[in-house]
Parts: structure tokens; sequence; C-alpha cells
């Protein structure tokens, strides 16, 4: 799952993308109403957590574009506001979810999660695809240019996040963090994930996919993106 949080507590965006990235998602943060209005336009997201008191640019105007320029990714508003007029006009402007803080984590994760369920309608939000590599995320399948390719749990939780990120360079030490959280094993391991999956990804192709930035990260682009 890829998350745009857009929230102006530094601490509050701290620990939510600590939280997240823990269980294996990928999250992308912003500070203020403009750049996640930005990253919005850029990215494709399958949730935007989204705080209404913003510098700036509110969350109220921030969904309201975003619903406005037909974009469809569901969005959770974060408020301290709680009456029912707070509310409507959340889901007037076109949000999807509303949770007052302060909150727990989990009931946050297990709204997120209900929002994609409902959103599995739209079969693109489930499929994830660079070049001729697709991830059906819904069979939890990939593919390579029509051929079948087999993966252990981990080098497709790195797949997940590397596809998602397409093409930006991924650093090595976020992707331990989403595999292992806290607790990475040994350097090696890492190291030997991204072979099974550079193996199995590229094995029958011209063009690799999964490139490796020396003391950096990991990268899963086509010619045209490098």
């Amino acid at each position: 799952m890829h998350l745009l949080i857009v929230e102006d507590n530094p601490d509050l965006l701290e620990n939510l993308s600590d939280f997240f990235e823990a269980r294996g998602h990928a999250v992308d943060l912003a500070y203020n109403g403009l750049t996640g209005l930005r990253f919005a336009s850029e990215k494709r997201y399958d949730v935007i957590v989204l705080d209404l008191m913003l510098p700036g640019m509110d969350g109220l105007e921030v969904c309201a574009r975003l619903r406005r320029d037909e974009c469809d990714t569901p969005i959770l508003m974060l408020t301290a506001r709680d009456t029912l007029g707070d509310k409507l006009k959340g889901f007037e402007c076109g949000a999807d979810d509303y949770l007052v803080k302060p909150f727990a984590l989990p009931e946050l994760e297990a709204r997120i999660m209900a929002l994609l369920r409902r959103g599995r309608g739209t079969a693109a939000r489930m499929q994830l695809v660079v070049e001729d590599l697709s991830f059906d995320l819904e069979r939890m399948r990939v593919e390579r240019a029509g051929r079948r390719i087999d993966l252990g749990p981990i080098p497709l939780q790195i797949l997940k996040l590397l596809m998602y990120r397409s093409p930006a360079v991924v650093r090595r030490e976020e992707l331990e963090h989403a595999v292992w959280g806290n607790n990475p094993p040994d350097s090696d391991a890492l190291r030997a994930h991204m072979h099974a999956l550079r193996s199995a990804v590229d094995r029958e192709s011209n063009v690799p996919l999964v490139h490796t930035l020396r003391g950096i990260g990991y990268q899963l682009a086509g010619p045209d993106d490098r």
C-alpha cells in the first residue's frame, strides 16, 4: 500500500510514518496543503490521509481541488474538530472518511484498509505496472511479458515497494525497515533477497528492470526512467 500523509504536526507525522512503514507500506509525507496537493497530482496513491488544519491551504481546499481534478483516490480526513457541521463540510468537499484527533493508530489503519476494500472495484488501483512487469495485488500474481514469476514472501514485499515507488530510488535502510522493522538481520540478507528478485524478474529479458545503486539503494525502472 502506498500512502500520502499530509499533516503539519511533525511529531504526529513521524509516528504515522514509523507505524505504517513498520507494516511494510510505502509512505510519502507532506507538511502543508500545497505540497500535499502537488504530491497527489504527480503520483498514484492508494489512500490519502489529510489533516484539516494545514498552513497555506487547508485540507478542505486540498480535498476539493483534488476532486475537481478528477482524483478518485480515497481520502481520510484528520481533524480536532468534532462537530457535525465540520464533518459534513469534509464530506461535501469529497472526503471518504473522517477521524477525530486524538485517535488510536490501529483504528486509523482499520479505516484505511476499509477504504481500500471499498475501492477494489477499481482494478487499476490493485494492479502495479512498470514496463512489461505487472503485479496483481488482489491475487498476489507477478508476470513479466506474460510469463508467470514466482517469488517468496520477502521478495514479493520488496517488489511491491519498489514498484510503488518506481522510478524513484529506494534506500536500502527503508527497504530493511519495511521488511524487518527495527530489527533487521545481517546486511547480507537484503542483498540475498534482491539477488533472488533480480534473477526472477530479469532472467528472460534483455531489458533489466532491477537496478542497484551501490551504497545507496535499489531502483525498479525501465531504460527511459533511469
